[in-house]
């Protein structure tokens, strides 16, 4: 971390800044200019916040020189990881997953499975449906995809629902982006010993997303995937749209598999098709598509 102390800032307020740092079991290195004097805290700085440091007396400015983030960095890892499920390599060949809610098995490699949506108006008779219907839709779900030796993306809404998913033999937990503040949630996953895919929310920076899969990776589970399903957009008539940008970013910076939910993203302007080909074009090691879409 580099710390920039103040024009005015005194000897004593120099000192009480590397007495803090010593404190975190960091070392320093002062550099003293003719208009500033300007502190390296030396080693693992994300042992506490840069505003900890902009609080003390006589600092101006602190900023970090690593990511937040490390298990999940190219700096620990710079080689991809792969992650097998029955089989299918999440992370190698880019993957298309259909959406699966019972009949015709799709014919793709995996499966994407989302039995507790719930929809946005409440006068739809499944907006009503009861949890335990829910739950055994979900088992009839996996059943069938099990018994053709697909593996399930399985969407969980609620730290209530990891028990009856697990029960029913749940190959991947999808956490939606709504659930990437939720740290009990996290912590639950991160326990386990099961692929999980993070998602990001509509409205956070890459930066909060990798900060959330790094806090499942703490808690022992390195079976993370980041999942991208639509960012906020200025137009109305479409307003969320691919953060292609994001699924570069975290392909750049983390090791992890990326995937791509388009699922819900297509509009007037933007077809299911091209969506898919931006998600090929930015990166992603697989894509959620809508069931029945054929890719080019």
């Amino acid at each position: 971390m580099i710390i920039v102390m103040q024009k005015q800032a005194s000897a004593a307020h120099i000192d009480a800044v590397v007495a803090f740092i010593h404190s975190r079991g960091l070392a320093e290195h002062i550099s003293r200019g003719e208009e500033r004097t300007i502190i390296g805290a030396v080693g693992d700085e994300r042992v506490f916040e840069p505003r900890e440091i902009e609080a003390l007396v006589g600092v101006e400015k602190a900023m970090r020189v690593l990511h937040d983030w490390r298990i999940i960095s190219r700096e620990t890892q710079n080689s991809n990881s792969i992650i097998y499920v029955r089989g299918v390599a999440f992370g190698a060949d880019q993957q298309t997953i259909p959406v699966y809610d019972g009949g015709a098995i799709p014919d793709a490699n995996a499966l994407f499975a989302d039995p507790f949506f719930q929809p946005g108006t409440p006068y739809t008779s499944r907006a009503h449906t009861h949890e335990n219907d829910r739950i055994r839709h979900m088992k009839t779900l996996l059943a069938q995809a099990h018994a053709a030796a697909k593996p399930v993306l399985l969407r969980i809404r609620d730290v209530r629902q990891i028990e009856p998913a697990l029960a029913a033999e749940a190959d991947v937990l999808y956490l939606g982006g709504e659930l990437m503040t939720n740290r009990l949630l996290q912590d639950e996953v991160g326990r386990l010993n099961v692929p999980v895919v993070l998602c990001k929310d509509k409205h956070h920076l890459v930066d909060d997303w990798l900060i959330a899969a790094e806090h499942i990776a703490l808690k022992g589970n390195h079976h993370i995937m980041l999942g991208e399903a639509g960012t906020l957009n200025l137009d109305h008539h479409a307003p969320y749209r691919l953060d292609t940008d994001a699924i570069a970013k975290a392909r750049q910076l983390s090791h992890l598999p990326v995937l791509a939910n388009i699922v819900r993203l297509p509009h007037t302007y933007m077809s299911t098709a091209t969506l898919y080909r931006l998600a090929l074009a930015a990166g992603a090691n697989g894509i959620i598509v809508p069931d029945g879409f054929q890719a080019a």
